[in-house]
C-alpha cells in the first residue's frame, strides 16, 4: 500500500532534514522524494510541492522540469502528474526503490549460477543491478550490458571485464537501445543471460516498450542459459508486448511471498522455478 507522503516516514528524509552538506545529494534525493510523492497521488499541484518540500516555486519547477525530461512525470497548468501507467515503464530512479528486499534475495540466488571464466549478458533492469554486488566473489567474469548505470558501477571492478554496448540513449531507463544495440549483440555469445521483465501474464513474460523486448530478445537469443527474475508484484500487472513463455527459461527465480497457486501453476506448466527466501533481521515482522 503507497504510503501518504505527507506523513513523516521513520528513515525518510525530507528535504530539510536531510544529513550532510551536499547541494547535489539533498537535489537528489528531494527529486526522488517529490517523485515518489508524484506516483502515490497520480497528480499533485505544484504549488503545494512547494509548501510540501519547503522549496520555492522556481526549484519546484526546475526539479520538475528535469524529472520531465527523463519521462518520469508530466507537467500541466500548473499540476504534475506521474507518467507512469499501466502500459508505460515508470523511470529507473522510481524503480530501483521498489521491492528492494525481494530484489537483493533474488540475486543472491542468481549468483548461485555464476561460474569463474563465464560471460554473461545482464540487460538494463533494477533486479538485474542487484546481481552487482554478487559479482566479485565469482570474478573473474565477461559483463556485457546495455546499462549505462551498470557500466557506471562496473567500471573499476577487479577481475571484471566490462563490454558497453551502445546504440541510442534511453534517459527513462539509462540504457542503451536499437538496430545499433542489437547488431552488437548479435555478434557476441554469452554464457548467462540474466533478465527481467515488467509483468507475467497468462504463461507469459511482457514488457511496455516494444524496443526493450527487441533488445532483450537480442541476448536471449545470443546466450546459452537464460535466467528470469521476477518478484512476485509482476504477476499482478500487465504490459502490452510479449517476449517468451516462461518454459523458455532455464530458470526463473522469484521471491518467497509469491503465492502458492502461482507456484503450482508453473511446476504444473514444466516451468523449472525456484523461490528466493527472504533474510530477514531478527524482531523485524514476518
Amino acid at each position: 500500500m503507497a504510503h501518504n507522503p505527507h506523513d513523516t516516514l521513520p528513515g525518510v528524509f525530507t528535504a530539510d532534514t536531510l544529513p550532510g552538506d551536499s547541494r547535489q545529494a539533498r537535489q537528489q534525493a528531494r527529486r526522488q522524494l517529490i517523485a515518489e510523492a508524484v506516483m502515490a497521488e497520480g497528480a499533485v499541484r505544484i504549488e503545494d510541492l512547494t509548501a510540501r518540500f519547503g522549496i520555492s516555486l522556481m526549484t519546484a519547477h526546475r526539479d520538475i522540469d528535469e524529472m520531465v525530461e527523463r519521462g518520469l512525470l508530466h507537467k500541466s497548468r500548473g499540476v504534475v502528474s506521474a507518467t507512469s501507467t499501466s502500459l508505460v515503464e515508470s523511470s529507473d530512479i522510481y524503480r530501483a526503490t521498489r521491492q528492494l528486499e525481494e530484489k537483493q534475495a533474488i540475486a543472491e540466488v542468481a549468483a548461485s549460477y555464476l561460474e569463474p571464466g563465464q560471460a554473461l549478458f545482464l540487460d538494463d533492469s533494477t533486479t538485474v543491478f542487484q546481481l552487482v554486488r554478487q559479482l566479485y566473489a565469482k570474478a573473474p567474469l565477461t559483463v556485457i550490458t546495455n546499462s549505462l548505470t551498470l557500466m557506471n558501477e562496473l567500471r573499476n571492478g577487479r577481475d571484471i571485464t566490462l563490454m558497453g554496448l551502445g546504440g541510442q540513449y534511453h534517459p527513462w531507463c539509462n540504457a542503451f537501445m536499437g538496430r545499433m544495440t542489437r547488431e552488437e549483440i548479435a555478434s557476441l555469445r554469452a554464457d548467462i543471460f540474466f533478465v527481467s521483465m515488467s509483468a507475467i501474464v497468462d504463461d507469459a513474460v511482457f514488457h511496455q516498450s516494444a524496443e526493450t523486448v527487441e533488445t532483450k530478445r537480442a541476448m536471449f537469443e545470443s546466450a546459452q542459459k537464460r535466467i528470469l527474475l521476477m518478484d512476485h508484484t509482476k504477476f499482478g500487472r500487465r504490459a502490452l508486448h510479449r517476449f517468451a513463455d516462461l518454459r523458455e527459461f532455464d530458470v526463473v527465480i522469484v521471491n518467497q511471498g509469491t503465492p502458492l497457486p502461482l507456484l503450482r501453476r508453473m511446476q504444473d506448466n514444466g516451468v523449472n522455478v525456484v523461490v528466493a527466501p527472504i533474510k530477514r533481521a531478527a524482531g523485524s515482522p514476518e
